[in-house]
């Protein structure tokens, strides 16, 4: 099988500045959540590996979403700055701003887009902002999202963030049940929607708002694709199979064990490129384009 392009719609940054996991606790949970050991790139050293790779990925700080405003302004330009510098292996930025900064943090992702060459979406993670999608705080989000013609990415099932933690590190899973992926669907029809992460232990309600809603899509960061459900490995190839999209998840994960995992589970090519790039690519637009957000 030739070698395939990737357009990965969720990936982290593995420098020191921009690392998911911020405490020594969370730090030293990664080998036992995602079989992967802790270790920082130079944002060099980030775009080289996404290059040889074959990746252009949209990245997520992940850690943001509690944050005080002034203190996410300075990562949003290191984000915009970084994407300037390596355009063909970054994509853009997903933001994941407190809703609880209303009106402010609305602009701030306004100021974001527009400075960007990029693209630049937000991110809903409800387990760890503590509101669900369908909350009201996250009106003027979708509004501006609306507004600029970009998509919600709205984390949805199971999460490898406080796993394994006493308390599971206060995230409660049930507010990235894909129940209030719906409601959102139906409250936003004209918005564009994508769920985060295979939805277990809601796979099966997840497909079904896919095959109900015609704005809402999914990338499939997190987990290795060996662990799927077999009703999501069914659907990928079969009546949803234009929906789905590649999430990498690196550092957590690396492209070579992701990719082989993929190519293990016996998908013909046409598959494979459907979620690697070309689902993707459908979605933002770049269908026979070679750059450009």
């Amino acid at each position: 099988m030739k070698h395939m392009k990737i357009l990965d719609m969720h990936s982290h940054w593995g420098t020191q500045r921009g690392y998911v996991l911020r405490s020594d606790e969370a730090l030293e949970q990664q080998q036992h959540t995602w079989n992967s050991a802790p270790r920082y790139d130079t944002e060099q050293e980030m775009a080289d590996y996404f290059r040889a790779s074959g990746v252009r990925a949209i990245l997520d700080f992940g850690f943001t979403k509690t944050m005080p405003l002034d203190d996410v302004v300075p990562l949003h330009d290191y984000a915009l700055e970084t994407q300037r510098r390596f355009p063909d292996v970054i994509f853009g930025n997903w933001l994941q701003i407190d809703p609880r900064h209303g009106v402010a943090g609305a602009r701030e992702l306004e100021r974001c887009i527009a400075a960007s060459s990029g693209f630049v979406g937000y991110c809903v993670s409800a387990s760890g902002m503590g509101l669900p999608a369908n909350d009201p705080a996250y009106h003027p989000y979708f509004e501006v999202l609306q507004a600029h013609k970009r998509p919600v990415l709205i984390l949805v099932g199971h999460t490898g963030a406080g796993a394994g933690l006493r308390g599971g590190g206060g995230v409660r899973l049930d507010l990235c049940h894909p129940r209030y992926v719906d409601d959102v669907a139906v409250d936003w029809p004209d918005l564009t929607i994508i769920a985060g992460r295979p939805a277990w232990p809601w796979q099966d309600d997840m497909l079904a708002i896919m095959l109900h809603k015609p704005n809402v899509f999914c990338e499939l960061h997190g987990w290795s694709p060996k662990y799927f459900t077999d009703s999501l490995k069914k659907e990928i190839r079969s009546r949803l199979k234009n929906k789905f999209m590649f999430g990498g998840d690196y550092p957590l994960f690396r492209y070579e064990r992701l990719v082989q995992d993929w190519i293990d589970l016996g998908y013909d090519e046409a598959t494979l490129e459907r979620v690697f790039k070309g689902n993707a690519e459908k979605l933002f637009g770049l269908t026979g384009k070679t750059d450009g957000p």
